[in-house]
């Protein structure tokens, strides 16, 4: 009897441990890589645009946003701070939201004449971090960055294999699904995503009265949900084709 009690003490010992750890396991897996924490839905988008517009409107135009310095480029600038927003004007951050979990930033373009809420794509921040921790490392070694292909003036591609990486490393754009290489600006050797591919399919489908010396990264955010972060910025050259433009 005495041995029966213990085999049924032991049985409820080891499934309570499975039930914490399955438990734990679910506490500690990121939020931010849950689905629907990566999903840009429209209708959260939408739902902050109205607090932002109502809080712009109750506050004389003030914007509902972080303080960032002046050399802050510009798609990451204007950074929407929900602390200003919730109780008053939503509940809480949509789940999506860097602040909730998710895997964007949401922030405001055309702040002077009609601010616009889009999204930051975290990610791609988070592969450019990885990224120079390793061009710090051999910068460290050899004192300058591991330069291949020049692509402009002042930007070049890098050689990653001297990086110790196998593959060359991407991100996907989050205006076409594509995956987008890495480039290097020489003055400040700085790393940037390289839009190129994206904005070929942009001017190809509405680059109809674009013209050198505009800045043509625009017509990425103009249609989509997303702004083009970590990006130098482009023009077109006399054949219409994205070049990069001087920072």
């Amino acid at each position: 009897m005495k041995k029966k009690t213990a085999c049924i003490v032991r049985l409820k010992a080891v499934t309570v441990l499975i039930g914490i750890i399955f438990l734990l396991s679910g506490c500690l897996y990121p939020e931010k890589n849950l689905s629907e924490n990566q999903i840009p839905y429209k209708d959260q988008i939408q739902a902050v645009q109205t607090a932002v517009d109502q809080f712009r409107e109750d506050g004389g135009g003030i914007l509902p946003i972080k303080t960032k310095d002046a050399e802050t480029p510009i798609y990451h600038k204007y950074v929407i701070d929900f602390n200003k927003l919730t109780s008053k004007y939503m509940a809480e951050p949509p789940g999506n939201a860097y602040e909730m979990g998710g895997v964007f930033q949401y922030v405001l373009t055309d702040v002077e004449k009609n601010p616009t809420v889009k999204l930051f794509d975290i990610r791609i921040s988070e592969a450019i971090q990885d990224l120079n921790t390793r061009l710090t490392i051999y910068r460290q070694n050899n004192g300058y960055p591991p330069y291949k292909e020049q692509l402009s003036k002042e930007v070049f591609t890098l050689d990653y294999k001297k990086l110790g990486l196998k593959e060359e490393p991407t991100v996907v754009s989050p205006f076409t699904g594509r995956e987008l290489h890495f480039v290097i600006y020489t003055p400040d050797a700085q790393l940037y995503v390289d839009y190129t591919p994206d904005l070929m399919k942009a001017l190809q489908d509405r680059g109809e009265g674009v013209k050198t010396g505009d800045d043509i990264r625009r017509l990425l955010v103009d249609r989509s949900e997303f702004v083009p972060v970590h990006s130098l910025s482009y023009t077109i050259d006399k054949q219409k084709k994205p070049v990069f433009m001087k920072n």
